[in-house]
């Protein structure tokens, strides 16, 4: 047998051992706490965002201002010119929220004090992390906006909404998320654009302790309801968070080519891939495909980050959308088009998921394990559904898009490289 068949072999079982990993991962809300209390590392003078880390002059746009924002609402600066000069000087620190087992929506910052669910991996015991949704509002800090509004609101979901439903959330003993997601890919969900059935199906799990806290006198369950049910996004970040955990079991599996994070911030898209490390492989930005607000045309759409394709590298988002045929009113395209889309990315995953299934192919399990090899042999690019943000800051349409091939030539690039220092060692291992 050739050296490029054993390792193909070699490949093949880590593959499968990664894929294995990350569809048995099982999900459990255990907390919802602020930052500097749950991820390990984080500090009163750091702010996460989307995306490998950068120094703060090459942030850029909506992802810059979110950065200052938080600085803002943290109280690490009195004023927008000193949060400046802070960031600049490192006085202020910036991190990846990868880094701290966190995953971000858009600019996806994260200050100390914001709250943050905790979810437990129980077949493996890794913890992930996911800030809470901010609210209906277009404009948001996590689309580059701040403002005294948007600190109300922050402050809000801070002070009552999150404590409230968090006392729920412990009072049942934590709450597993997959049964959930299972149901709501049923129900015309695909867990990233679409979330309607997963946030009503949670509601339903904090039920009984709601009603028992508000006969206990807990006047903050119609603010934490409320919150919950203004619109479809809330359950987003439970699904990012799951995500997480179960893209995380399946890393640094030795040998491994599936893709266990994808990434934007505002200079590009990004991959990490199992058998790679903490290695992050850059591209260009994705290619898109949106339905714009009325108002708006492609000359507003800017980039300030993004990590909730967390979803699309363990099989759902753009890999569940032919579950979820109602996004064609809110993003575009068509039944048939997703049908299309969700079809061919079979080509490029490892498997399909055995819980993750989608109704209108028979059932099928969707593709899951995104292989950097098969990426290139086919030239399928991944596709995700996302929200689409506006150059002046906050939210302008929404729609897919497909990430550049580049990344993944670089990951298979380097991969070939390790591979093969790897032969050479073990052949002279004098050298090595």
């Amino acid at each position: 047998m050739t050296d490029t068949a054993t390792r193909d072999e070699t490949r093949e079982a880590a593959n499968a051992r990664a894929f294995s990993r990350m569809t048995g991962a099982e999900p459990v809300l255990r907390d919802i706490r602020p930052a500097i209390d749950a991820l390990p590392g984080m500090s009163p003078d750091l702010i996460l965002t989307s995306g490998p880390a950068m120094p703060f002059e090459e942030y850029s746009g909506g992802q810059r201002e979110a950065l200052i924002g938080g600085a803002l609402y943290e109280g690490l600066a009195g004023d927008r010119q000193q949060a400046i000069e802070r960031l600049r000087a490192g006085t202020i620190r910036i991190g990846g929220c990868h880094e701290y087992g966190a995953v971000g929506s858009l600019a996806g910052i994260y200050t100390a004090s914001m709250p943050v669910f905790v979810v437990e991996n129980t077949s493996r015991g890794n913890i992930g992390f996911c800030n809470i949704y901010e609210g209906t509002d277009p404009e948001r800090l996590n689309y580059g906006v701040y403002n005294e509004k948007i600190h109300r609101r922050l402050k809000y979901i801070a002070d009552v909404v999150s404590p409230a439903i968090a006392r729920a959330v412990r009072d049942t003993g934590g709450i597993p998320l997959k049964p959930l997601m299972v149901r709501a890919l049923h129900m015309g969900d695909e867990l990233h654009s679409r979330n309607t059935a997963a946030a009503l199906l949670f509601l339903r799990e904090l039920v009984p302790a709601f009603l028992r806290r508000a006969r206990n006198g807990d006047n903050d369950i119609d603010a934490a309801v409320q919150a919950m049910t203004e619109d479809h996004y809330f359950f987003l970040r439970l699904s990012m968070a799951a995500a997480k955990v179960a893209a995380d079991a399946a890393h640094n599996v030795g040998g491994s080519s599936l893709v266990t994070g994808m990434a934007f911030n505002c200079r590009g898209f990004a991959i990490r891939v199992s058998g790679l490390g903490d290695l992050w492989y850059t591209g260009p930005h994705a290619d898109v495909s949106a339905r714009l607000f009325d108002g708006f045309s492609e000359a507003d759409i800017t980039w300030m980050g993004g990590e909730s394709p967390i979803t699309e590298t363990i099989g759902l988002g753009g890999f569940a959308q032919a579950a979820a045929f109602p996004l064609q009113r809110y993003q575009g395209g068509s039944a048939q088009k997703m049908i299309e889309r969700n079809l061919a990315l079979y080509r490029i995953t490892e498997g399909e998921n055995p819980d993750f299934r989608i109704p209108a192919l028979d059932y099928r399990g969707t593709p899951t394990g995104i292989d950097i090899f098969r990426v290139i042999e086919t030239g399928i690019q991944p596709v995700m559904d996302i929200g689409i943000a506006g150059r002046n800051g906050g939210q302008i349409g929404a729609g897919i898009v497909r990430a550049p091939l580049d990344c993944f030539k670089a990951a298979v690039d380097d991969f070939r490289h390790q591979i093969s220092n790897s032969v050479l060692r073990e052949s002279n291992p004098e050298e090595g």
